[in-house]
C-alpha cells in the first residue's frame, strides 16, 4: 500500500557533539546531572537525525547504528504489541503515511534541510560577543547589530556566546540583555540564547506555574519532541526547579488529561521508522471499538495508542481509521470527548499527522483576533526555525492565503518584528 509523502514529525536538528556546555551548566558535561536509574541515553551524537532532513556535514554526524541506546527494562510493552514479523517490518514509504485523503491534506515536498536559519560560516563566539558588547556599551543600544548577529546564527552558534561573554567581560549576557532590551524583543533574544532543552523546560514551567495552566503549550512541546529531547528536558527541569516534570504536571492537572501528559513526558514512544500495515489496521479497530463503536468512551485505549506507538505507525493508523469508518480521527475524538482531554488528544493527532500543518495553525491562532499570544509566537518561531520552518511557511501560505512573513509583519512591530522575520527567513 502506497501513501503520498507527508513529513516526518521532527524535533530539533541534530547537533554534532551536542550543544556545548554553558557557564552554570545545562548539559551533562558542565557540573553534571546525577546518574539516572537505568541510565540516560548518551547525547554525544546530538539529537537523532531525521530521514532525509539534513545535508551531510563536514566530518559527518556520528552513525546511529542500532538506534537509541537500550533503556533499563527496555521500552514498555504495548497493548496489542508489535509481534515479530517474518522478514521484519516492511519499510515505511518516504515521508510517512497520511491519515486523511490527499484532497484534504497539505502535501509537503521534502528535500534536504528544512530550517530557515543556517550555520554562519566562520562564526566565532569570542568575536560575536565583542559585537554584542559594543552594541550594549555606552549611551543607547544598537538593536540592529543585535538583530543582525543573533538572527544570522544557528542555536549551536548562539548558545556558546553566553560562556564566551562571561569569560571575556566577567558579566552575565542574559543580565546585560535584560537591562538593555524590553518587552517581547527582550524575551525573544533571551529565548534564542538558551539551549533548546533549557528553553523548553522553562516554557513548560511557565505553562504549569503561570496564571492558569497553558494546556496547549504542554501538549505542543511534549507531542513534538523526540524521546531524547524529552529525557533531556526532564533532567534540566529537575535540576532547575527542584522537582520532576511529571510531579509538576500531576499536581496541576487531573483526570484523563493528566494521564495523557504523564504518558507523553516519559519519553518512551516507539521510534522505529518501519510500519506494519496489519498492526496499523488492528490499532485503528481498537480506537473505533473504544470510541465510535461503544456507549461511552475508553480514553485509556486512546491514550495507550497515541502516546506509545511510533509516529510513522500512527500516521498509518489514522489513514486506516478513515478508511474503516469513513470519519476522520479528529472528528471522532471531538464527538467522543470534551474539555482538556479532547483538546489534548486532538492536538497530539494533529501534531503527529502533519507537524508543519500543526505549527502553522499554532502560529495563525497566536496572531488571530485581538492581541497577540507572544509566548506562543516566540516559542514556535525559535524552536522550529532550524527544523521545518520552510514547510510551515508553505502550509501557512496554502491554508491562510498569505505568507507567514506577511502575517508576522502585520501583527508585530519594531525590533521584535525584525527578529521574528529573521527566524522566518523570507516571504513566500
Amino acid at each position: 500500500m502506497s501513501y503520498p509523502g507527508y513529513p516526518p514529525s521532527g524535533g530539533y536538528p541534530p547537533q554534532a557533539g551536542g550543544y556545548p556546555p554553558q557557564v552554570g551548566g545545562y548539559s551533562p558535561q558542565a557540573g553534571g546531572y546525577p546518574p539516572q536509574a537505568g541510565g540516560y541515553p548518551p547525547q554525544a551524537a546530538g539529537y537523532p537525525p531525521q530521514p532525509g532532513a539534513y545535508p551531510p556535514q563536514a566530518g559527518g554526524y556520528p552513525p546511529q547504528a542500532g538506534g537509541y541506546p537500550p533503556q533499563a527494562g527496555g521500552y514498555p510493552t504495548q497493548a496489542g504489541g508489535y509481534p515479530p514479523q517474518a522478514g521484519g517490518y516492511p519499510p515505511q514509504q518516504a515521508g510517512g503515511y497520511p491519515s486523511i485523503p490527499p484532497a484534504q491534506g497539505k502535501a509537503i515536498i521534502l528535500g534536504g534541510y528544512r530550517g530557515a536559519i543556517k550555520d554562519h560560516p566562520g562564526a566565532d563566539p569570542l568575536r560575536d560577543v565583542e559585537v554584542l558588547r559594543k552594541a550594549m556599551k555606552g549611551f543607547g543600544t544598537d538593536e540592529s547589530a543585535i538583530i543582525e548577529l543573533l538572527g544570522s546564527r544557528t542555536s549551536k552558534q548562539r548558545v556558546p556566546m553566553v560562556a564566551a561573554y562571561k569569560t571575556t567581560y566577567g558579566k552575565d549576557l542574559f543580565h546585560d540583555l535584560k537591562s538593555e532590551l524590553t518587552g517581547s524583543f527582550e524575551k525573544l533574544a533571551i529565548a534564542m540564547l538558551q539551549t533548546p532543552a533549557k528553553f523548553d523546560a522553562s516554557e513548560l514551567k511557565e505553562a504549569i506555574s503561570g496564571a492558569g495552566t497553558d494546556e496547549a503549550c504542554l501538549i505542543e512541546i511534549l507531542s513534538s519532541r523526540s524521546n531524547a529531547e524529552i529525557r533531556e528536558i526532564n533532567q534540566i527541569y529537575k535540576h532547575e526547579y527542584g522537582k520532576t516534570l511529571e510531579d509538576s504536571i500531576s499536581n496541576d492537572t487531573s483526570g484523563h488529561f493528566r494521564r495523557l501528559l504523564v504518558s507523553l513526558c516519559q519519553g518512551n514512544r516507539d521510534e522505529r521508522e518501519q510500519v506494519d500495515i496489519n498492526m496499523a489496521k488492528q490499532d485503528a479497530q481498537k480506537l473505533y471499538a473504544a470510541g465510535e463503536n461503544k456507549v461511552g468512551t475508553d480514553e485509556s485505549q486512546f491514550n495507550a495508542i497515541l502516546c506509545a506507538r511510533s509516529k510513522p505507525h500512527l500516521r498509518a493508523v489514522f489513514h486506516e481509521y478513515q478508511q474503516m469508518c469513513g470519519r476522520d480521527i479528529v472528528k471522532s475524538i471531538c464527538r467522543e470527548m470534551s474539555g482538556d482531554v479532547e483538546d489534548g488528544m486532538v492536538a497530539v493527532v494533529k501534531c503527529i499527522r502533519n507537524t508543519p500543518e500543526y505549527f502553522a495553525e499554532r502560529l495563525h491562532k497566536a496572531m488571530a483576533g485581538a492581541g497577540t499570544k507572544d509566548r506562543t509566537l516566540i516559542r514556535v518561531m525559535v524552536t522550529r526555525s532550524e527544523v521545518d520552518m520552510l514547510d510551515i511557511r508553505q502550509v501557512y501560505q496554502q491554508t491562510y492565503g498569505k505568507s507567514l512573513y506577511t502575517a508576522i509583519s502585520g501583527d508585530t512591530s519594531g525590533d521584535y518584528k525584525k527578529m521574528l522575520l529573521k527566524l522566518c527567513g523570507g516571504s513566500d
